[in-house]
């Protein structure tokens, strides 16, 4: 680690003059993680996993809130119960990881190491559902799954990665539809609430859609360099699932139904997100809520007489008001904590010296964006600690949010041609894209072949930019958000 504020910014790659190096030196340089011997597999250390934590906390409470409960499935699936349903079986092959000895014994049905748990889920579901009575059957779990991606990049795209994974299943189509939209809404709330990251709601193309899904939703993102990222995705399953796995129930008019399925997940991708969504050119930029420390108490001149003890009356305030807070006493100089807590992207920092005791006061800082502001610290510091919280529940937040909102709103073009769509790019760059398009698999195709942009979603928000589609010029059936991804 860097001794000094300046060789430790000069250590990050400027975000303007190589995004892909300033992600990667983010990642590496607030130690998030660390490569391994594994190709394609990434340790996430313990200040990233404690941002994981933090994420799998709130939402994990979100679910159970509306009602859902955890569950384990297991990590292998046998190669004959992935073969009952086709389309998914195709959907994932190239992706697969496959276990073909047990010990020194060769395996009679390999083993596919978890992509996805549909097939596990359907199985069980099988053994458990008989009756109406049985629905619906609210399950999610937290586990890892191994994706043999060929191109790899810290939390974006890695072999094996974290994620949650919700299987939900219920008596009726209209039941099964309401939860994937309910559960669609649940994480544009935590991304835009929690994660300061504005995110446009849509339903996937046919061609994007989940391998052996109805439907497909997703919530994309758009981070500084102008690149989408869907940030989570929700899947309507219909009964296709259900028929593959002969489920069952009897219905209330005690005949044989076919039950209906959704699944929904986000992953350790969000951390990827919220980097690139608001870190800069120091490092971090952590939303307050997933902060792992969300305020550090830096004194200046701590071998003076009362500085400690009064940073320590700071530390334990904001500590019994449930702020997740850390005081750095250690020897090293206030400038390399300054630019250490900084790259971490810690939301506020606390500076107390022997002149801001004897002038009664402290000086708090946002990381977001820099603003220092003076603080009193009479009435037994009640108005350092209301001004900390008010930042941290409501200020910071909702600064970080609108700022990434008028990042987005800048790179968002709105275009009628693909001669539009070139140019706005091309003088702009990238970003995200509303054009019209007829509908048509081909359209969306060509588009991407001459553009560079491929579709990410038909927003639940449309817009009428024209009325002819951006590709053949026939009539446009809706408006699509088109851009390059992660």
């Amino acid at each position: 680690m860097a001794k000094n504020n300046k060789k430790m910014v000069d250590a990050i790659t400027s975000m303007d003059e190589d995004f892909a190096k300033w992600y990667t030196d983010i990642c590496m340089k607030a130690e998030l993680v660390s490569y391994t011997s594994v190709k394609g597999c990434m340790v996430i250390r313990p200040y990233g996993y404690a941002i994981w934590e933090n994420i799998q906390r709130i939402l994990d409470g979100r679910f159970k809130e509306l009602g859902h409960e955890n569950v384990c499935m297991p990590m292998f699936i046998p190669e004959s119960l992935l073969q009952k349903e086709k389309d998914h079986v195709e959907g994932f092959a190239p992706e697969v990881a496959w276990v073909t000895h047990g010990g020194s014994e060769k395996l009679e049905d390999r083993l596919c190491v978890r992509p996805t748990s549909e097939t596990l889920f359907c199985e069980h579901y099988s053994n458990i559902v008989h009756s109406y009575r049985d629905l619906p059957k609210l399950y999610n779990q937290w586990v890892s799954v191994v994706r043999w991606e060929k191109t790899t990049r810290p939390f974006l795209r890695s072999r094996e990665f974290l994620w949650q994974e919700g299987h939900t299943i219920h008596e009726t189509a209209e039941e099964a539809i309401e939860e994937t939209e309910r559960m669609l809404n649940c994480y544009a709330d935590f991304c835009e609430h929690d994660l300061a990251m504005p995110v446009v709601k849509g339903r996937k193309t046919e061609s994007d859609k989940f391998a052996g899904a109805e439907a497909t939703y997703a919530i994309e993102a758009l981070m500084h360099d102008g690149k989408a990222l869907q940030a989570g995705t929700s899947h309507y399953f219909g009964d296709g699932f259900a028929r593959a796995f002969d489920i069952q129930f009897t219905g209330r008019d005690n005949k044989l139904a076919y039950p209906h399925q959704t699944s929904w997940g986000v992953t350790t991708r969000l951390i990827g997100a919220v980097i690139m969504t608001h870190g800069d050119d120091n490092g971090l930029v952590l939303p307050p809520a997933v902060a792992p420390v969300q305020v550090v108490i830096v004194p200046i001149a701590q071998h003076k007489e009362g500085v400690l003890d009064e940073a320590q009356k700071i530390y334990d305030k904001l500590k019994a008001c449930g702020v997740r807070v850390k005081l750095d006493d250690s020897n090293n100089s206030p400038g390399w904590k300054f630019a250490e807590y900084e790259m971490k992207g810690i939301p506020v920092r606390v500076e107390i010296g022997p002149k801001d005791i004897e002038n009664g006061q402290c000086i708090v800082a946002t990381r977001y964006n820099g603003e220092k502001i003076t603080v009193s610290l009479e009435n037994m510091l009640e108005t350092l600690k209301d001004t900390v919280i008010e930042m941290l529940e409501k200020t910071i937040p909702e600064g970080m949010y609108k700022k990434a909102a008028e990042n987005r709103e800048n790179k968002t073009y709105r275009c009628k041609t693909m001669d539009e769509i070139k140019a706005a790019l091309e003088e702009k760059g990238d970003g995200f894209v509303k054009a019209m398009w007829c509908g048509d698999e081909a359209c969306e195709d060509k588009v991407k072949e001459i553009t560079g942009v491929g579709s990410r979603c038909i927003p639940f928000d449309q817009e009428e930019i024209d009325d002819v589609c951006v590709c053949c010029g026939k009539p446009a059936k809706k408006m699509v958000l088109w851009g390059k991804a992660y």
